[in-house]
């Protein structure tokens, strides 16, 4: 695996999360997520490994395109980090990989709090040195859950499948973003709340 700029996944440098691998399996449930889900988010992992680039050019399209959601990348004034924008995509490619081919444990919910902080003011453009906005606001986490979701349809349908397969597939990834963005919400919930 190639190095990429921050990601700690795995490392001493990510706290534990303070959502239990019990309550996990609770948020799991919650979603319908199933082993039978696990089994087709491989599969999408497999389908989506060599079309990261294209997928990230969609997203990052999406965000470019809204200047709402590109202000999270800016310093403030409106001006675009390019280098910011350049290092947060590399991780959200390598999330890609994690969230479709890593067990679901407790390393991986570890990793998923190091995001939600990176979201967060808490840690927010500490990791790149990035001087942007402190803050991506909780309502734009929820929202990213749809276009996430809507477009990566096409990808997981360009290997051949057949139409149960990619379906299988799609609603395994919906599943899977809904619970990473869940548990990325959680900085922004006061405590006792989430």
């Amino acid at each position: 695996m190639k190095t990429i700029d921050g990601y700690t996944y795995g490392t001493t440098a990510v706290a534990p999360s303070p959502v239990t691998l019990a309550e996990l399996e609770k948020l799991k449930a919650t979603v319908l997520f199933t082993d039978e889900d696990g089994r087709y988010l491989q599969m999408a992992g497999d389908v989506l490994a060599d079309q990261t680039d294209e997928i990230l050019d969609v997203w990052y399209g999406f965000v470019g395109s809204h200047p709402h959601l590109l202000h999270y990348f800016t310093d403030g004034q409106g001006n675009a980090l390019a280098d910011y924008l350049g290092a947060v995509r590399q991780r959200f490619g390598q999330w890609i990989h994690d969230l479709c081919q890593r067990p679901y444990d407790q390393t991986w919910l570890d990793y998923q709090h190091e995001i939600a902080l990176r979201h967060h003011r808490v840690k927010k453009n500490q990791t790149d040195g990035a001087n942007s906005v402190p803050l991506i606001h909780f309502r734009y986490m929820v929202a990213f859950i749809y276009p996430i979701t809507a477009t990566i349809r096409p990808f997981l349908a360009a290997k051949g499948h057949s139409d149960e397969e990619v379906e299988n597939m799609h609603q395994a990834w919906f599943k899977a973003v809904t619970l990473s963005v869940i548990l990325w919400c959680q900085p922004y919930i006061k405590d006792g709340d989430f």
